[in-house]
């Protein structure tokens, strides 16, 4: 796996948003974001970051849906893609499990590990 320096955040909620990102800058890493499912994917197509994290509930089109066209698109099926989310069901759990992601974490996240975990799963993911 590539170094990871540039991070795209997907999630629609203002306040994860800025904090995913606070977190993440706060190591140095370089974060762009998105609010939306539509704006993710385009910024994942022209930037190619070097991981994705993603809200798995998005409006629209649902985190689930967004992973499959970034997988299925040659430009960004290779960037790790690790899901934040605050549903928790056994159901949503199983998806997560059995998706190309790398991984997911529940919110609330923990500030003091978060970027750790997720580097973690994103090096350990499929």
């Amino acid at each position: 796996m590539k170094a990871i320096k540039t991070v795209l955040i997907i999630e629609d909620d203002p306040y994860n948003r800025e904090l995913e990102k606070a977190l993440f800058e706060r190591d140095g890493y370089t974060v762009l974001e998105a609010g939306d499912a539509e704006k993710g994917i385009t910024i994942a197509e022209a930037k190619k970051p070097d991981l994705i994290v993603l809200d798995y509930q998005l409006p629209r089109i649902g985190g689930l849906q967004v992973l499959e066209s970034l997988k299925n698109n040659r430009k960004t099926r290779e960037i790790p893609c690790v899901f934040v989310t605050a549903s928790a069901s056994e159901d949503q759990l199983g998806n997560l499990k059995t998706s190309n992601a790398c991984g997911y974490i529940t919110k609330p996240v923990d500030t003091r590990t978060f970027v750790e975990q997720v580097i973690k799963l994103a090096g350990e993911g499929k």
